[in-house]
């Protein structure tokens, strides 16, 4: 049984509260009877859980973000989503809010302040973030809450975000609904702390335990924290203790699960205890229970209808490919004076991405000791002088956390340009770039204006962990935008080009390049086309493809072999520029195919199948393919010597001519 005590509330806000809890119940025993009849496809059943979610988004108000997770259902029926869209996203229909591309809960509903989960769970906390970051920016004074079960907080995500939220005083509750097992792995298993609250501690955060069954509890408790955060903006961790009374989802079953726990929460049912309680204290009858049911009922049965009334979604190509990107149109733009100035490759990317800075007063940096120490390459060296601290912001060693901001700053508007020290370090991110940036427009229209720089590969003696061309990780991945400068002219305009795109872009910058190579730049705001080749030198004898620091390998090998070499710099690798490359081959008939990256798997890989599939009657010799050794990047010179393609270019090219 469960206590409760009505303190101050009023008879109204009691009855609303309750039909708030009853609502997602008596969605939810439909939906069970929905997918017995194989009308939907998977449900995650919340039921005796409600009154955690229902409870606290009655205490937000409506442009506060929450972002959930599979059994909160209470935060869309206490949002007053649409309850006809709601089913016919279940069902994969075209007005649910995916265009049929998600199920279950794996949705968000913009228009209504929420976003909802990826199956891995924990980096929704730190987009949570960066929505919380947004808010202290413009000093809104709102919260932003986070779902995230008790197998969640096993996740280096949990503490990234976590972490992250507590040094920069981020408002956001960060909700646990401990509700005893990871589908079949009991809270014994999962961690050793008495109370996942005790963590908060460790954070340097306040943290608060709350009968998750008790729905007056939740709403007065998380009422009381929201309003000291939206005064005094901070994170806060609330442990809700409940249950979950079905399984992890209706196939998994609770056969694991002993009886008498599962009595034992069942005699603490949220709904039932409460509606209990409303009797007995005379403020509802067992008329108006009979009167609110039927009504609810009706509405769920009057919007089924028009859920089963609307077709199945039609696939059509050209959506599909069209909602890969947010639209916008990349062009080149030309400086308003002609001023050059000599400029290396580091000092252009420095000179983009401040006049990027002036421009853009909705532009944030992050990145490890990018602000008073301006970065271990310089690059933003003198910046936070300018700019504050705001905008210019160190974050500690937690690359999936400050992506996951990133992705919060592009929901509330902002841009983000994140620094990783090293390409080699987006490991620790991946996730966030793959399976949320990558992903989030396609799913549900939402944008992510953020450029990922990545400072990248050999030549620097910096072994296997600084070296790394990884470039090719991401090509694979629909949603993203790849871009790789070979010259201090291409990499201002590039950057530039692509902190004006609102897609996710990684920029990648070669660090042999950045000392090394000069030219004269134009002094004033520019940008290159994304998406747009470059013909280094023309010629007639052969063509390379290629990119990066690998260009300049490609021209001085032309340069050694007696025939016209046509060089052609992809600087643009997602979107590849198919055109410029099928006018060469079919102008040279020969082709080779350059990357510093290893061979297995790489870029050229794919351009090569593209070249055989669609350009094979215009070849003349086999297609060549030059690149680094399979192996990993090594420390000693004569071992990077040997592990790099220079020496094998002058070959296979001499090859490819002889043929």
């Amino acid at each position: 049984m469960i206590t409760y005590q009505k303190k101050q509330q009023s008879k109204k806000k009691l009855l609303k509260l309750y039909e708030a809890l009853l609502r997602p119940r008596m969605i939810e025993e439909k939906m069970l009877v929905l997918l017995r009849q194989g009308r939907i496809s998977k449900w995650f059943a919340g039921i005796g859980q409600e009154a955690i979610a229902v409870g606290i988004t009655s205490v937000l108000e409506p442009d506060e973000y929450v972002f959930t997770m599979h059994r909160n259902l209470g935060v869309f029926t206490t949002r007053q989503v649409p309850l006809d869209r709601l089913f016919c996203q279940w069902q994969g229909k075209l007005p649910g809010f995916t265009k049929g591309r998600d199920r279950s809960f794996h949705f968000g509903a913009p228009e209504y302040n929420i976003v909802g989960m990826i199956s891995h769970l924990g980096p929704q906390l730190s987009f949570a973030g960066g929505v919380g970051l947004a808010s202290n920016l413009a000093q809104e004074g709102k919260v932003t809450v986070a779902f995230t079960g008790e197998g969640g907080t096993s996740e280096g995500d949990f503490h990234e975000a976590l972490n992250v939220a507590s040094v920069w005083n981020l408002p956001v509750i960060f909700v646990i609904e401990n509700n005893g097992y990871g589908l079949s792995t009991p809270t014994s298993e999962q961690y050793a702390c008495k109370d996942l609250v005790d963590r908060a501690l460790g954070y340097g955060m306040e943290g608060h335990i709350i009968d998750g069954n008790n729905i007056l509890e939740v709403y007065e408790q998380v009422d009381k924290i929201a309003k000291s955060i939206r005064k005094n903006p901070r994170p806060v961790l609330l442990e809700c203790k409940t249950f979950r009374m079905r399984g992890h989802e209706e196939a998994s079953g609770t056969k694991y699960v002993p009886q008498d726990l599962l009595d034992y929460w069942g005699a603490k049912d949220p709904v039932e205890n409460y509606e209990k309680f409303l009797l007995e204290e005379g403020i509802l009858t067992e008329e108006a229970i009979k009167k609110l049911r039927k009504a609810f009922k009706k509405e769920i049965e009057d919007n089924l209808a028009i859920a089963y009334a609307t077709p199945d979604v039609v696939a059509d190509l050209e959506t599909e490919i069209e909602d890969l990107y947010a639209p916008h149109q990349s062009v080149d733009t030309t400086p308003a004076s002609s001023e050059v100035q000599d400029r290396r490759f580091v000092d252009a990317i420095s000179d983009g991405l401040y006049q990027a800075m002036e421009k853009h007063d909705n532009l944030v940096l992050m990145g490890q000791d990018i602000a008073d120490y301006g970065g271990v390459f310089k690059i933003t060296d003198g910046f936070m002088e300018k700019f504050g601290k705001d905008r210019v912001r160190n974050t500690p060693l937690c690359e999936s956390a400050i992506l996951g901001i990133g992705l919060g700053l592009s929901l509330k508007g902002y841009k983000a340009m994140i620094e990783m020290q090293f390409a080699d370090f987006v490991t620790c991110g991946f996730n966030q770039i793959v399976n949320n940036a990558a992903k989030l427009h396609y799913r549900w229209g939402q944008n992510v204006d953020m450029v990922i720089r990545m400072p990248t590969g050999g030549g620097v003696g910096a072994g296997p962990f600084h070296s790394q061309s990884n470039e090719a990780w991401f090509f694979h991945v629909p949603g993203l935008k790849i871009v790789y400068p070979s010259n201090p002219i291409d990499a201002k305009g590039l950057l530039l080009a692509a902190l004006e795109d609102p897609n996710p872009v990684l920029y990648f910058e070669h660090k042999a390049l950045y000392r090394s190579m000069s030219a004269k730049v134009p002094t004033d705001y520019y940008t290159t086309a994304i998406g747009k080749a470059a013909i280094v030198q023309e010629g007639t004898a052969a063509t390379i493809v290629t990119y990066g620091n690998a260009v300049h390998w490609a021209t001085a090998a032309a340069a050694l072999v007696d025939a016209d070499i046509e060089v052609i710099d992809l600087r643009t690798l997602l979107p590849l520029d198919y055109e410029t490359i099928e006018a060469s081959i079919k102008k040279t008939n020969r082709v080779l195919l350059l990357h510093e990256d290893t061979l297995m798997g790489g870029i050229g890989g794919e351009l090569s199948a593209h070249i055989a599939e669609n350009l094979f009657e215009h070849l003349d010799a086999p297609i060549k393919r030059v690149a680094s050794l399979d192996t990993p990047f090594p420390f000693a010179k004569d071992l990077e010597r040997q592990f790099l393609p220079q020496e094998r270019l002058m070959v296979a090219l001499q090859e490819l001519l002889d043929y």
